[in-house]
């Protein structure tokens, strides 16, 4: 055991490169003891009477120190990992097609159910009194829906590629980081509107016009917030397009009586939740120069969006129908409970909309099979 020990203490030319690397790891260096409880040491194993390579059987739990390299490159992997938002998208799809998927955000389904639900309210209050809506129409607005937010979005990313690189959220999206060309983005919209044209051909002629003149305003949706403080009024006007289209799609016009202020609930209720969504990026915001209602409102934000939501009851209560006894709980709830300062709760409570539009489309059910 003494031999051994000695042979440790020696110097040797097969031990200092393992001797540099702890040194380096600790400063200083703790001296060898017989006495220390937990000690190290490095045994060499040996091939036919030679020195062939060493293996560390106990590392001490006082100094923490790795020797392997390919442990350090996994812990720095995982660490990047984990700042890296991995959607089902990255898991599941082919490499070629992630970024056409991320561009269109399918897998950030909330816009599209936000954008369906006023065509859902609008179908089921047209549908005839004791019948259920037609399931025809609210499958073709469901996938209407889906392409039209997918194509909205495209034509939002072409137009603010040069905001979107200066903006933390959203620099890492598909043209902003350069996954995709302008060009290649060109195309793919070509190809969601030539789909979403498929849908609108199978709805009646005043439809069919009716559906193609909301392309004005999504087109135009994207440049409002470099001139006005209110593009989230402007978002509304085009995200519920299909409180008018829905009623036309089933009866041939428009009951301005019905459809209007159904239409301008929907605007209120994305006044609300586009307005608590612009909070998340207010302080870029400021820094690139574009304008949201939430830098309008600033600290009076809560006030706003209340007048708006009771706006929003109001005008549903109008159409007739008793649908916000059960949505308005869930308005004021996301309304009192925003916490403003935290994109987080931000970001959970526009997500939460959802349920909103659900339980509508659900009080608007009722009262159509009952009446």
């Amino acid at each position: 055991m003494a031999l051994l020990l000695r042979g440790f203490c020696k110097p040797c030319r097969y031990l200092q490169p393992l001797h540099q690397h702890i040194s380096q790891s600790i400063s200083p260096p703790p001296k060898p003891s017989l006495h220390r409880q937990n000690h190290e040491f490095y045994i060499p194993s040996f091939d036919t009477s030679k020195l062939k390579y060493f293996n560390l059987i106990r590392l001490s739990q006082s100094y923490g120190i790795s020797t392997s390299s390919s442990s350090l490159r996994d812990e720095e992997k995982e660490k990047r990992n984990g700042d890296k938002k991995i959607s089902w998208i990255d898991l599941y799809l082919p490499e070629k097609i992630r970024p056409y998927a991320h561009l269109a955000r399918l897998d950030k389904p909330i816009g599209t159910w936000l954008l369906a639900w006023p065509c859902m309210w609008s179908i089921t209050l047209a549908a005839s009194p004791g019948h259920l809506p037609d399931m025809k129409m609210l499958t073709l607005f469901g996938c209407g829906a889906f392409l039209l937010r997918g194509a909205g979005c495209t034509i939002n990313d072409l137009l603010d590629r040069d905001i979107d690189t200066k903006v933390e959220r959203t620099k890492s999206r598909p043209i902003a980081s350069g996954a995709l060309t302008p060009f290649e983005g060109v195309g793919f919209l070509g190809f969601q509107l030539l789909l979403g044209l498929g849908i609108l051909l199978q709805l009646n002629n005043y439809s069919r016009i009716l559906g193609a003149s909301s392309l004005l305003l999504v087109f135009s949706y994207p440049l409002m917030k470099r001139i006005t403080f209110w593009p989230q009024a402007y978002l509304g006007l085009t995200f519920n397009w299909g409180a008018l289209l829905g009623w036309s799609a089933i009866r041939g016009s428009l009951d301005p009586r019905v459809v209007l202020p159904l239409y301008l609930s929907g605007v209120c209720w994305t006044l609300v939740y586009d307005t608590i969504y612009a909070h998340q990026d207010k302080e870029d915001d400021k820094i690139v120069g574009v304008k949201s209602t939430a830098l309008r409102f600033e600290d009076a934000t809560k006030k706003w969006v209340t007048g708006f939501g009771i706006l929003c009851i109001s005008s549903l209560a109008l159409s007739g129908y008793n649908a916000h006894l059960g949505a308005s709980g869930q308005l004021a709830w996301q309304i009192w409970t925003v916490d403003i300062s935290s994109g987080a709760d931000c970001s959970r409570k526009f997500v939460s909309n959802k349920w909103f539009g659900a339980i509508v489309f659900g009080g608007i059910l009722l009262g159509r099979l009952s009446s």
